[in-house]
């Protein structure tokens, strides 16, 4: 009798095991938790654009940063481009205001054909925004990448800029960083939608809001991160 009684609950004890470590891990981060992966966010960001500006031979066109609207940056999306428990294929946005930028937005990147190379699993995305139009479903939060924006592969190097009349036609320019090699980029499909799990942590406001009415953002109360991304970002741009 004794047995009979034990013995569903010794079968149960490892599910019971399974549940909570699995369903614990599905919950949403604390604001401690979501803050620190936002400063990493930024600063792998940060430093995917450092990396991207390196040489002037192979790197987005300092005229076009000068004339863009906003500027995305989408770090280690993976093949398939899907999100994850905030892992993989998450960035920041940060949009000109007058003769400045302001501060980063966080959004994620779903979905998207990123068309990697065989043997590279992840990359990184640069997207710049040139009309005011390309902006216009980002600020409500959700964009889709295949609803009549136009995009393509953005020119690269300041000596092809100069070549070429960067008229900006194209609402948006596209890069990618992969396995050491820097060049313009396509994204097939997919969606670009705000983060504002993360964004209300950092900043109490939805991305849209961050990047329509960056003057309610106190920026001296942000993580040097943050404010990092849009200092280089502002020399490049200039």
């Amino acid at each position: 009798m004794t047995n009979a009684v034990n013995r569903p609950i010794s079968y149960a004890f490892p599910l019971i095991l399974i549940l909570f470590f699995t369903g614990f891990s599905t919950l949403p981060l604390g604001r401690a938790d979501e803050i620190k992966e936002g400063r990493e966010e930024a600063r792998q960001s940060t430093a995917s654009l450092q990396k991207a500006m390196s040489d002037p031979s192979k790197s987005i066109p300092r005229n076009l940063l000068r004339k863009a609207e906003a500027v995305a940056v989408f770090t280690n999306v993976k093949k398939g481009g899907f999100i994850i428990g905030g892992t993989g294929g998450d960035g920041v946005i940060s949009r000109r205001i007058g003769n400045t930028w302001g501060p980063p937005a966080y959004y994620n990147i779903a979905g998207a054909d990123v068309g990697l190379q065989i043997g590279v699993k992840e990359t990184d995305y640069i997207m710049v925004f040139n009309t005011p139009a390309a902006l216009k479903d980002l600020l409500n939060d959700k964009m889709e990448l295949s609803a009549g924006v136009s995009m393509a592969a953005g020119p690269i190097g300041e000596e092809a800029a100069a070549r070429t009349k960067l008229t900006g036609n194209e609402a948006v320019y596209i890069y990618s960083n992969s396995g050491g090699a820097f060049a313009g980029a396509t994204v097939g499909g997919g969606t670009i939608t705000a983060d504002n799990s993360r964004n209300q942590k950092i900043y109490n406001m939805r991305g849209a809001d961050v990047l329509t009415d960056p003057s309610k953002v106190n920026v001296s109360k942000l993580p040097v991160e943050l404010t990092t991304f849009t200092k280089t970002l502002a020399g490049y741009a200039k």
